[in-house]
């Protein structure tokens, strides 16, 4: 039978490596982490082998907190800068530019013509044919505003 208070660098070992592969089921590094630090509280336990099972579980903990409060630091200060911030959010590509209706504002929604794609707009009543400014995206739906050209 398994005793928990009976943990070896064995046990540490393969609990890194099973935290480890959990990480390659996952899309966040947590449980990276956690893995890292099972493994040095493994090969600690492995040059150590007295050390207590309170000391064991101290051990981890402060490596598992410690190595995630400092990668959440160094990946939220490395972000890569993108020449297309808005690749992925293809209505925040539209704001600022300007379009014609396709079909009236009513009620408070018309469409207008993207290339191949059709978008709800939001906005005050305006007839068909109206030319509008895109002002902000709200999910699939572009909230408008009308625009006369100076």
């Amino acid at each position: 039978m398994f005793d928990i208070f009976a943990m070896t660098h064995w046990s540490w070992l393969v609990l890194g490596l099973a935290l480890l592969a959990m990480e390659l089921l996952v899309t966040f590094t947590f449980f990276l982490w956690l893995g890292v630090s099972a493994l040095v509280t493994g090969v600690v336990l492995w040059i150590w082998p007295g050390i207590g099972w309170e000391a064991q579980f101290l051990l981890f903990s402060i490596l598992s907190i410690v190595s995630i409060v400092l990668s959440r630091k160094y990946f939220s200060r490395s972000q890569i800068e993108s020449d297309l911030p808005n690749l992925n959010r293809r209505g925040q590509q539209y704001v600022g530019r300007v379009f014609t209706l396709t079909e009236a504002i009513d009620n408070g929604y018309g469409r207008i013509s993207v290339d191949d794609t059709r978008w709800r707009v939001s906005g005050p009543p305006l007839v068909e044919g109206s030319h509008v400014r895109v002002v902000a995206a709200n999910g699939s739906v572009l909230a408008v505003e009308p625009y006369e050209p100076d």
